[in-house]
């Protein structure tokens, strides 16, 4: 039934261009695998520079970031990178309970209680009690966020990037309800009203109201050969690498440490590993 009704729309599309004078570009009866060999062609080029991997993975060491002083740098250097807005600048903003919940966050700091509740016990560590996590986006090995989306916006790459097509994005927050992390921000009011012209990236697009966006492991600096924007800001406490190659950096990390993750048992599969 799926089939026929997919020729049965290509055949009255086709159909209009053809009352318009158009000329018709595919064949309308061909098959999904005939349609991909009409598009082989296609060429996609990647920078030489470009880093690549079976499947990026973060590794935080928490024994380097003792306190927010340590974690504010690393903050800022991401969301300066992809202007992420300020809402809760008062100089544009006035203030209010309701700003909070406007907050838009690519990574943030918090309380083990909250980033580990399933690992929290009355009897905790007071290194790890009073001890502020980096969170972020988990690049999910199975991300039920992509499996809710109804517009493919947010989609995941071969390479384990859960990425977001803004164009794509409706605002329908299912992605944000199906996130067990709270890594989604939604855009409540128009973002770049909260950017200061001297703090804007040009090479990174705004967003707009009405869409959720999150972190994306960087991967526009991926693809001309610079490591994550925190990686680089955080002098040697994250380490970002190929999960799946023996000789990574976090391969030996993992190897040499002991390392928990968020909500491991709900079968995701993060990709953001804590030393602790």
């Amino acid at each position: 039934m799926e089939s026929n009704r997919r020729k049965f729309l290509k055949v009255a599309g086709i159909s209009a261009l053809g009352i318009a004078g158009a000329k018709p570009v595919l064949n309308a009866f061909a098959s999904e695998q005939e349609e991909e060999a009409q598009h082989a062609d296609v060429e996609i080029r990647k920078n030489e520079k470009a880093l690549t991997a079976r499947q990026w993975a973060m590794v935080i060491d928490t024994r380097k970031l003792q306190s927010e002083e340590d974690l504010k740098p690393i903050i800022e250097a991401c969301h300066k990178t992809h202007n992420v807005p300020d809402v809760m600048d008062t100089e544009n903003a006035e203030y209010d309970e309701d700003n909070q919940r406007h907050v838009i966050k690519w990574i943030w700091e918090e309380e083990y209680k909250h980033a580990f509740p399933t690992k929290s016990t009355e009897f905790l560590d007071d290194r790890l009690k009073n001890l502020p996590f980096l969170v972020l986006c988990n690049h999910c090995e199975n991300p039920p966020c992509v499996r809710v989306c109804p517009t493919k916006a947010t989609f995941k790459r071969e390479d384990g990037i859960v990425l977001m097509d803004f164009h794509r994005c409706i605002g329908c927050r299912f992605c944000m309800a199906a996130c067990p992390y709270g890594s989604r921000s939604f855009n409540f009011r128009d973002p770049r009203e909260f950017i200061k012209d001297e703090d804007r990236n040009p090479e990174f697009p705004t967003r707009m109201k009405g869409v959720v966006e999150k972190c994306n492991f960087c991967a526009e600096r991926l693809a001309v050969g610079k490591q994550p924007a925190c990686v680089e800001a955080s002098n040697g406490a994250i380490a970002f690498g190929d999960l799946y190659d023996p000789e990574s950096e976090v391969r030996q990390l993992l190897k040499s440490n002991y390392t928990i993750r968020r909500k491991q048992g709900l079968g995701t599969g993060p990709a953001i590993y804590y030393i602790v």
